[in-house]
């Protein structure tokens, strides 16, 4: 199934400039998993050591916060889009 993943400016350098990429899976973690297959090092900026997303790191499901829904454990299916966030703080 084909998942649609965009790519925030920060991480674009690791893409070739890519803004979006065509992944693959069943759930959030899967399609990670796939998106650092096609570009080895990017799941380091997104996964911490224990599995689950940076808190820095936001993601949505067809504008959904996955926070609110089973995190890095969501389910994605052919066509939805997921948008990678990173937080932004100021002051």
């Amino acid at each position: 199934m084909s998942i649609s993943l965009k790519i925030p400016t920060p991480l674009r350098r690791m893409t070739n400039g890519e803004s979006t990429a065509t992944v693959e899976g069943s759930n959030i973690s899967e399609c990670i998993n796939s998106l650092d297959s096609l570009h080895p090092g990017i799941k380091d900026r997104l996964v911490g050591e224990n599995g689950e997303l940076h808190r820095f790191v936001n993601v949505y499901v067809n504008g959904e916060d996955i926070r609110f829904q089973e995190g890095i454990k969501t389910s994605v299916s052919s066509g939805d889009e997921i948008s990678i966030v990173p937080a932004v703080a100021g002051g």
